[in-house]
């Protein structure tokens, strides 16, 4: 699965019938207490192994309190694999490494499919690993293999949003040294950093507009702004001293007169150098993001000045 997300539908109310598996959970096991012995299904030695809330052991016996009745209070994760499986073992590790960053948000049940036959009949596991959100007592989503970390994150806030939990969103490292290397004026190891980011999250809207603002810092570069805005000022119809002139107004934190500047080029060219202006004008919104007011204005203009 490319682009796990919660999607209802996969299951109805009751669609894996886990009430077989309801039962007295043994007098040493309490909801928030991992039970003790369980099975490791990450590789050996792996984070949360022993003692860490955020992370239990389940079997037949503790499934009740560990998975069932924990949802009922906040989402629970629950991983299906089995030690000495390669995929397996790559993938436990990093479920438990962002259990323990979750600072309790959510829990991660892990079940060794080898051990706990039954658990994993049904919720009706073909291959591991395999990965079910439970929210209130009921499956809410599922995915099948391993997936990037940042997808994996993006699936986790909406199945902590799915569960009525709020946190906030945790910041990407490799988005910071993307920005770190824009900052420093090194855009090839930016642009190499953002387009990373991007072919794991297509949709990342912090990395788009990271990218975009390296295209603007690579056609400014060398460029002497009073001389390229009076160039643009004395020829309104030279694309690509406005295009210049636009570039050098958004870095300049004028980025409303690089819209107008650039809608009115729309209004007043044809064909491919309109397009050329459009698309340009695009890549500028980006940077901005889509919930910009100036960029929402910019983007009507825009329309009306094409059709």
């Amino acid at each position: 699965m490319s682009d796990p997300r919660i999607t209802s539908s996969i299951f109805t109310r009751g669609a894996v019938d886990l009430s077989t598996l309801r039962g007295p959970a043994p007098a040493s096991t309490r909801p928030g207490t991992p039970p003790q012995g369980g099975p490791s299904t990450g590789a050996p030695g792996a984070p949360g192994a022993g003692g860490d809330a955020a992370i239990v052991d389940v079997t037949e016996a503790t499934i009740q309190s560990e998975v069932l009745e924990r949802s009922m209070a906040m989402p629970v994760v629950v991983f299906f694999g089995a030690a000495g499986f390669p995929e397996s073992d790559e993938f436990a590790p990093v479920l438990e490494r962002l259990a323990a960053e979750s600072g309790g948000a959510w829990v991660l049940a892990r079940v060794d499919v080898q051990q706990n036959p039954r658990i994993a009949q049904m919720f009706r596991v073909q291959g591991i690993p395999m990965v079910y959100a439970v929210v209130g007592g009921q499956p809410i989503d599922a995915f099948s293999g391993v997936v990037p970390e940042a997808q994996l994150r993006q699936w986790l806030q909406a199945v902590l949003k799915a569960g009525g939990v709020t946190v906030a969103e945790p910041e990407d490292p490799r988005l910071d040294e993307a920005d770190d290397a824009l900052m420093s004026g090194d855009l090839d190891a930016a642009e190499r950093a953002y387009r990373k980011i991007l072919a794991d999250s297509p949709a990342d809207a912090a990395a788009e507009a990271g990218l975009a603002q390296v295209g603007v810092a690579r056609r400014v570069a060398g460029a002497d702004p009073t001389t390229a805005l009076a160039a643009a000022e004395s020829a309104p119809d030279d694309v690509a001293a406005q295009l210049l002139a636009a570039d050098i107004e958004v870095l300049s934190g004028l980025a409303e007169q690089a819209y107008a500047r650039l809608v009115g080029l729309v209004r007043r060219t044809a064909g491919e150098d309109r397009e050329t202006v459009r698309q340009h004008l695009v890549s500028l919104f980006t940077i901005a993001g889509p919930d910009d007011p100036a960029v929402a204005s910019a983007r009507r203009a825009l329309a009306s000045a094409l059709f």
